[in-house]
């Protein structure tokens, strides 16, 4: 089916006017050395330490949005995970957790905290699975799905989900702003952290629409505010795409090989092209607490 030209194509920002001369194009999404002789140049970052009583050393900009993404009227415009967590949860995601032995992608890119579920005696962490859809996934292994969800998304249309995350969440003009300053309200993202296993009775049939709510599914949220991750990131180097809300299931989850590997079969059927995305990207290092925001907040259903 012909269904046009993508009206996301090419919408990630690289620029922005500079304050008294909007004309002038100025790279301002680039990343910048987070500190220049003791001053922080840039706002909060992530992925932070969301475990319960943490709080961040950076007075934050931005305001998390503490209702779900839908009521705010925010759809998901990409998925895509990392190989570990960014995230840090004690005692759920972190330097303690356990998994095969340690790898990284074939790009060298580094591995983020593992789960604690992991257990090479039992044979749905350990037996391989007949990957379709998704490249370079190893059964046994954490992985930390990010959902970015935009007030910009071409929401409800064939255009919804887009690679790369940025054309999506940027897509419809005039909605996400810098002046005045609204993209915690308009730019979000949900984090949900899985170790995959062997066994069907962990399957989950719709991973691509976003996180999954039921039981102690999605029942112990962190909320605050940060910046996008992945590794052209770390201490040293920040991202100016912040402050924007994350949303992040505080506890590791079992989920079958299979749902993943339905994810990215639904990726390949978008209308954009996701095949960079069916892997798993690697982890940012966790943010320093002079750059984690001090408005992390806790819900629990």
């Amino acid at each position: 089916m012909d269904m046009g030209t993508n009206p996301c194509e090419g919408k990630k920002p690289y620029y922005a006017g500079t304050p008294g001369f909007p004309d002038t194009p100025q790279p301002y999404f680039e990343n910048v050395e987070c500190m220049t002789n003791g001053i922080i140049n840039t706002v909060e970052q992530a992925g932070a330490n969301v475990t319960r009583g943490y709080v961040g050393g950076f007075s934050a900009l931005g305001t998390p949005i503490t209702e779900p993404y839908w009521k705010a009227g925010l759809c998901p415009v990409n998925v895509h995970w990392h190989l570990g967590s960014e995230h840090l949860s004690v005692g759920e995601f972190d330097e303690n957790g356990r998994g095969p032995a340690r790898r990284r992608l074939a790009s060298g890119a580094r591995k983020g905290f593992l789960c604690h579920h992991y257990d090479d005696a039992d044979a749905k962490f350990t037996t391989p699975y007949d990957w379709k859809h998704c490249t370079s996934m190893t059964v046994g292994e954490t992985y930390e799905i990010h959902w970015p969800h935009s007030a910009a998304g071409s929401c409800g249309t064939p255009w919804q989900y887009q690679s790369p995350f940025y054309d999506g969440v940027f897509c419809t003009d005039g909605v996400v702003s810098l002046s005045p300053l609204n993209t915690d309200s308009t730019i979000g993202v949900q984090s949900q952290v899985f170790t995959i296993v062997n066994d069907e009775s962990y399957y989950y049939p719709d991973l691509i629409k976003g996180m999954i709510v039921g039981g102690d599914m999605g029942a112990d949220i962190g909320k605050y505010t940060g910046s996008t991750t992945g590794t052209s990131r770390d201490n040293t180097i920040c991202s100016r795409y912040t402050p924007i809300t994350w949303q992040v299931d505080r506890k590791c989850h079992m989920i079958s090989a299979s749902s993943f590997d339905k994810m990215c079969a639904d990726m390949l059927a978008q209308a954009d092209d996701m095949s960079s995305d069916v892997e798993p990207h690697g982890a940012r290092e966790l943010v320093a607490d002079h750059l984690a925001a001090d408005n992390l907040q806790r819900e629990r259903k």
